[in-house]
């Protein structure tokens, strides 16, 4: 009777919010695949795709503390099946817009009804699951809802053949708002006790380590968003030169390494933790890693794109490592206001880097409908920078560590003292013997 009331429980809790998260995240990766159909239809240019493939972050952002608080107080239910009406509204909108003002609105309607998509679903297997099984199940909807990113590639594709990308979206609206239905009459309702924990969301901005561990984060797994949802399919178009069926394959093998990204971490950080190692040396290595995978397409490194590309695919799940490390900085009653602040951060670099990008590519001329390498080279080495300074930025409380440490040891000590020569007496007479269990500190 307990396992059949456990899987009851995971169908009508888990299930449907593990839906609304692959919508999320069908929704955010999807126009790297229809931008070549939505610019011909509608006529944008390269800037205004970016713009309106960022507006979606922008918004998610922005709502990212306020959904954070609707959730404590009516519930995860409520919420996301209201939000989810929205989004389904934004996708209708989004089918039969002709301009750039209708589609961002639209777009934007789409980011504010999915904000709640995983803070929701997180928060209801903290209020409906066992504490030990928390960790597990967040890594189940991550990597569940990553499969989105999956279905934005080749099953998009095969309906696009068939139906085009504003059928796509009315079929898209009509699941959004099927899913919002099924969350409102089959998860059951929980009592949210009135919260009386005394830290604020200024204890976050407050803390000195939240700063120094999150540019990082954001310059990282933002960055990561905005390539694999927008700029990678222009990239192996223009530089690579992909056909439309070799650019959905690739475009498919980073969707599966994404999903399994969610996954690795989760493993990851488990392991670590266990044997003392902190999440933050993970996302210091995710950081380096990144970094030397888009050093290698900037640079043109010989070797398959596949390879740095599913790096950076993959590194779009790192907010499980940093979600991880916000779990070591703060109490329990400060985790959802951690999150949700870090996500702010998220979303709104995703949004930055998106939208500049299109930008600087703006720059340069096009060649039959081609940018060029250079361009997309600059662009993406004004990203890189930013990730590198925010590294150096992280790593320098370690740095200063690491120099009081040696300069601790007397072999690394300083020849900068007086040169006054002292007795021998007066140094034997003022040795301190100590107790064995003391323990000296050099």
């Amino acid at each position: 009777m307990q396992i059949s009331k456990g899987w009851c429980q995971f169908a009508r809790v888990f299930l449907p919010f593990a839906a609304g998260y692959y919508l999320s995240y069908l929704f955010r990766t999807i126009n790297a695949l229809i931008a070549s159909p939505l610019t011909s239809d509608t006529g944008l240019g390269t800037a205004d795709l970016g713009l309106l493939t960022s507006v979606y972050f922008l918004v998610f952002a922005a709502a990212q503390i306020p959904v954070g608080i609707l959730l404590d107080r009516f519930g995860p239910r409520r919420v996301q099946s209201a939000l989810l009406l929205i989004a389904a509204v934004g996708a209708g909108l989004f089918a039969v817009s002709t301009g750039l003002l209708s589609l961002l609105i639209a777009r934007a309607m789409i980011g504010l009804g999915v904000a709640a998509a995983l803070t929701a679903g997180l928060k209801s297997i903290i209020l409906w699951f066992p504490r030990e099984r928390v960790a597990l199940l967040n890594g189940y909807m991550v990597m569940l809802g990553s499969l989105g990113a999956v279905t934005a590639t080749s099953p998009v594709e095969h309906l696009l053949a068939w139906m085009g990308w504003r059928q796509l979206f009315e079929v898209l609206a009509a699941a959004t708002g099927a899913t919002a239905i099924l969350i409102y009459a089959v998860v059951p309702e929980r009592d949210i006790a009135p919260s009386t924990a005394r830290p604020t969301l200024g204890s976050v901005f407050r803390d000195r380590r939240f700063w120094r561990m999150a540019p990082l984060s954001a310059t990282c797994v933002g960055s990561a968003w905005s390539l694999q949802g927008l700029w990678a399919s222009p990239w192996l178009t223009d530089v690579e030169g992909l056909n439309r069926v070799s650019l959905v394959r690739q475009l498919f093998i980073m969707s599966i390494a994404l999903s399994g990204g969610a996954w690795l971490f989760g493993m990851t950080v488990h392991y670590v933790k266990r044997r003392g190692v902190g999440a933050e040396t993970i996302l210091a290595m995710v950081a380096v890693l990144f970094i030397a995978a888009e050093l290698v397409l900037i640079l043109r490194a010989p070797l398959p794109s596949i390879l740095p590309w599913s790096v950076v695919a993959i590194v779009g799940t790192a907010t499980v490592v940093s979600f991880a490390v916000i779990a070591d900085y703060f109490p329990p009653e400060l985790a959802g206001r951690a999150n949700g602040a870090l996500n702010v951060l998220h979303f709104g670099w995703a949004f930055l880097a998106q939208y500049a990008t299109g930008l600087i590519l703006k720059q340069w001329p096009t060649n039959d409908g081609h940018r060029t390498v250079q361009a997309y080279q600059v662009a993406f080495g004004v990203s890189v920078a930013l990730q590198i300074a925010a590294l150096i930025w992280f790593a320098l409380p370690c740095q200063r560590s690491f120099v009081s440490w040696m300069s601790s040891i007397p072999f690394f000590t300083p020849a900068d003292v007086p040169n006054v020569v002292e007795p021998i007496g007066l140094h034997e007479s003022s040795v301190i013997l100590l107790p064995r269990d003391d323990v000296a500190e050099w």
